[in-house]
């Protein structure tokens, strides 16, 4: 109910301020309150939230570049490797060189960092699920398409 609260004293006012009207801000804002509220389970079940990104990324994937890993995880690419050296080292991933070019390292999932994800996994569904009940099954999957068009538009650029 306070959501609804809210929404409304952002919409009933004749011109919102710039930045309540700025999609950057929007954004930026609802990610951080959304994600913030999974992030505290994250830190409660053991990770960093970089740590929790690799392990989403690579739970259904059988392997990714540092390079994709990196863009996808949105973490720098040299923080990126010695994180991922730190997870190696705690059997959480593997790291072997690419078939094509040995340069190019591929990460995947172990089965202990699998097992220790599997949990967040079905925490962070619940969380989106409840983030979206708000919105309805057809806003919530329209909302989603949305983002994800947004961000392959600005992927290419």
């Amino acid at each position: 109910m306070q959501a609804h609260k809210a929404i409304a004293a952002m919409t009933d006012s004749p011109k919102p301020a710039f930045v309540d009207g700025y999609l950057p801000y929007l954004l930026a804002r609802a990610s951080y309150l959304v994600s913030g509220e999974f992030h505290r389970q994250v830190e409660a079940a053991g990770f960093s939230v970089p740590e929790w990104r690799v392990l989403a990324t690579l739970a259904d994937r059988p392997d990714c570049t540092i390079g994709a890993l990196a863009d996808i995880t949105l973490t720098k690419q040299p923080t990126l490797t010695k994180l991922i050296d730190r997870m190696a080292a705690s059997g959480l991933v593997a790291r072997r060189n690419g078939a094509d070019d040995r340069r190019h390292a591929l990460v995947s999932i172990t089965p202990r960092g699998r097992a220790r994800a599997r949990a967040l996994l079905e925490q962070a569904a619940a969380h989106e699920q409840q983030v979206l009940d708000d919105f309805g099954p057809l806003q919530g999957d329209q909302l989603k398409d949305t983002l994800r068009r947004l961000i392959a538009l600005h992927t290419s650029r």
